[in-house]
């Protein structure tokens, strides 16, 4: 089965941390990291500004929206939590991208989170959220949580959601159980294993 992600989540404040959506599939959540970061964290304002979201599907993507998105997605996936796999799945082409903006303390533009939204039938049966990440710099801003909640709204909660009510089932480490319960998500099935890190898959029931 093919690698996918569902996303930093933040424990508290949104650090970050690999889960899995799918057995054998990696995902990430946001939690300390135990190595050092794999890049120099821009320096932010004291008041960092908020994130502005964007979400396209991959066609729609610019050149450098999409590197920014998956420089982000390796520095923390694969360097900064040593977890040593393709982040590029063959996933991408069909997912929707949501992308968090701020800028750095040069003004320069900074991409602060970003997610992948999946339709019903490409990663689980129900609609998916993967590749769920936090750049460093804007941790402990309850970057996390927003991103988690843009996510939400822009598959099934908003006026514009992709798949308006639909179901949404993710593959959570058990420590972030509390965390994704606290957006409607509820354990499905038994725990299971995966490199070395209890997990367990969670729905969000359909409105």
């Amino acid at each position: 089965m093919p690698r996918t992600t569902a996303g930093t989540v933040p424990s508290g404040e949104g650090d970050a941390r690999c889960v899995h959506s799918l057995r054998g599939a990696r995902d990430m959540v946001a939690a300390p990291a135990p190595c050092p970061a794999p890049m120099s964290a821009p320096v932010l304002p004291d008041a960092p500004a908020p994130l502005r979201w964007t979400l396209a599907p991959w066609a729609a993507l610019d050149r450098d929206a999409l590197y920014a998105a998956l420089r982000l997605r390796s520095a923390v996936f694969v360097v900064e939590q040593q977890c040593v796999f393709l982040d590029c799945d063959g996933l991408d082409p069909r997912a929707h991208h949501l992308l968090g903006w701020t800028t750095d303390a040069d003004r320069r533009p900074l991409l602060g989170a970003y997610a992948r939204l999946f339709a019903p039938g490409i990663v689980f049966p129900e609609a998916s959220i993967g590749r769920v990440v936090s750049d460093p710099a804007v941790r402990r801003t309850g970057a996390g949580r927003a991103l988690m909640r843009a996510a939400l709204d822009h598959l099934v909660d908003g006026p514009e959601a992709l798949v308006p009510g639909a179901p949404i089932r993710i593959g959570a480490q058990r420590y972030l159980e509390r965390f994704y319960a606290s957006f409607g998500f509820v354990a499905d099935g038994l725990p299971y294993d995966e490199d070395g890190i209890d997990h367990v898959e969670m729905v969000r029931a359909g409105r």
